[in-house]
């Protein structure tokens, strides 16, 4: 009934003004005085919404363009546009399309902006507006800042990938739209677009592919100094009228580790806030992932086995834990270093925390494995990690004690893991990583022991161990190289993800690049049945030049070049292979 009023009075607007090309526009209400809970809202004197509720939104619908329209907000007990509380004149584009975003207060006693800006009730509109993404395959955001008493903030968005939509947004501003993959994200607000974050939401955008939403700030930060209106929080406007609230998170995951390889700390006791989470918790054992507080500060305190208290503890760590986040957090290093052999590349090996922010409970696709890192060896040296047969992948390169190196996902196979060190290409060990049963899933490899047992205390042996979600701790076999030259070639899936040909390759091809979307660098591969004069460039959609990656005499063989685009914009390319009389083309995708 709503819909068919609106579009009857619509209709007649159009005809009386006799516009040949309309506008398009959304407005929303988010003027949190309690005074305003509804409005209604006049067009040239006419009646377009009827008790419009706050944090309600119309459709996106066609109104005149190219004449003086003007907008009346009355309350929502109004009789006519003589009641009208404010009213303002606007000429919109033909074309073009827009979103008004009701704002502010309309009487007195309410907290001031901290930055000094204007907070009376008003419209606020931006055009540029989207009703569907500009790709098919992404989701279009942008950000309005509705909230009065809220200072400027920063807003960082957190899921598939990680990127800004905004680093200062002030009360009354709208951001740029910013194109994401569907999928689950997190929505932090931080403090003047610092790191420091304030408040996160979760946002779903899983359903939206090819839709646009306009998320927008909400109510007031501190509702006892406004008159206890509406609490602070983030929502969602789509095209057709719906408001989604995105949920406020309170709680991070963590993961807790035991990798302290000093015989004194075989077991330990874990204690969180001055209560006892872990009981003897031994070396090499992992929890699962479990939810924790976020926004506070949380003491994690270590104490030698049997424990009667928190007072017992040996070390002592504070960590404020981001909403939404994942953590694993490592006990790593000796109690008294002076007593074991130091680290060679100089690192403190003392007892702590070794902690990442960016941890994984499953791969970020359902069809691989996302395996990240922990070197944990006090006595060992920065390393490399590689897959024996296919040097020219880039894995894990030149891994200090301490350092957590990121994520990469592999197909569900079978693999030989080698270590070199970091200044050489000898493979000092090797040791067996089956994935095939961890599809969708995800694990943090671990170095854990002494490369010199001998010279630390007779400690546990060297060793690489995985550590699954659910806690489960398991070895990864060490081979000798006949054992690794036994082990079963790539399949067929891992030889197409990596780019792979055990002989000369039969055509010239182009793979596709990965990661893709990427930010900033991605790999690819092509192959040459023969040798001859090789370019490799890339485009952007009108056909320049953007870069040139290979442009010289290549021998027969597979190729794996990595492109940098720190310097593009975001947005779709085209990277094309020249070889002998074959032209191939693919399309990537730069999202920062």
């Amino acid at each position: 009934m709503f819909r068919l009023v609106l579009m009857t009075l619509l209709m007649a607007l159009s005809s009386a003004l006799s516009f040949s090309q309309p506008a398009r526009l959304q407005v929303i209400h988010n003027a949190a005085d309690p005074a305003a809970a509804s409005v209604d809202v006049y067009v040239n004197g006419s009646l377009l919404l009827d008790n419009f509720a706050f944090r309600a939104a119309t459709p996106f619908v066609d109104v005149p363009s190219g004449v003086p329209l003007n907008i009346g907000v009355a309350p929502g007990s109004s009789s006519s546009a003589n009641d009208t509380l404010k009213n303002f004149t606007v000429t919109l584009e033909a074309g073009k399309k827009y979103t008004a975003i009701a704002n502010g207060v309309v009487g007195s006693g309410f907290a001031p902006n901290p930055d000094g800006l204007p907070i009376a009730f008003t419209l606020f509109a931006a055009d540029r507006a989207r009703e569907s993404a500009r790709w098919s395959w992404f989701v279009d955001l942008r950000a309005f800042h509705g909230s009065t008493d809220a200072p400027t903030v920063g807003l960082r968005i957190r899921g598939r990938y990680t990127t800004s939509l905004s680093e200062g947004l002030g009360y009354g501003q709208f951001t740029s739209y910013k194109s994401l993959l569907p999928g689950k994200y997190v929505v932090d607000v931080t403090v003047n677009g610092g790191q420091t974050v304030v408040a996160s939401f979760a946002a779903d955008l899983s359903g939206l592919r090819g839709g646009a939403a306009v998320v927008f700030a909400s109510g007031f930060l501190d509702q006892s100094a406004n008159q206890n209106g509406p609490a602070f929080g983030l929502f969602a406007a789509l095209p057709n009228g719906t408001v989604v609230p995105l949920p406020s998170l309170s709680t991070a995951r963590l993961q807790v580790i035991h990798n302290a390889a000093d015989p004194a700390a075989a077991s330990v006791d874990v204690y969180v806030d001055g209560a006892k989470l872990l009981d003897n918790f031994e070396f090499r054992k992992a929890t699962p992932f479990v939810d924790v507080p976020a926004g506070v500060t949380v003491n994690i305190g270590i104490a030698g086995p049997g424990s009667t208290s928190a007072a017992d503890t040996l070390k002592n760590i504070q960590i404020v834990f981001t909403a939404g986040k994942k953590y694993i957090a490592v006990a790593n290093g000796v109690l008294d270093p002076t007593v074991f052999t130091a680290n060679p590349d100089a690192q403190p090996i003392g007892f702590q925390l070794f902690a990442t922010d960016d941890a994984r409970e499953k791969s970020r696709y359902s069809w691989l494995v996302d395996i990240a890192v922990l070197h944990g060896s006090t006595d060992a040296p920065t390393v490399d990690v590689k897959l024996r047969g296919l040097p020219f992948i880039p894995l894990f390169n030149d891994v200090t004690y301490g350092e957590f190196a990121h994520y990469k996902s592999f197909p569900a196979w079978v693999y030989v893991l080698q270590l070199t060190p970091g200044n050489s290409s000898a493979v000092v060990a090797q040791y067996l990583a089956d994935l095939r049963g961890l599809r969708g899933g995800s694990a943090l490899v671990f170095a854990s022991g002494f490369f010199s047992p001998a010279a630390n205390q007779d400690g546990p042996a060297f060793g690489l161990f995985a550590a699954l979600p659910n806690g489960t701790v398991v070895e990864l076999p060490a081979l000798s190289s006949s054992q690794a030259s036994a082990v079963p070639s790539l399949s067929t899936e891992a030889e197409e993800y990596f780019g792979v040909t055990e002989t000369l390759p039969r055509d010239v091809a182009l793979g596709q690049n990965y990661p893709n979307p990427f930010n900033p660098t991605t790999t690819i591969a092509f192959t040459l049945p023969e040798a001859g004069f090789v370019s490799l460039k890339v485009y952007n959609l009108i056909g320049q030049e953007v870069a040139t990656l290979v442009d010289e005499t290549k021998e027969a063989g597979s190729y794996n070049m990595t492109f940098n685009a720190e310097s593009l914009t975001s947005g779709v390319y085209l990277y094309k292979l020249q070889a002998g009389g074959t032209v191939i083309t693919k399309k990537f995708t730069l999202l920062k």
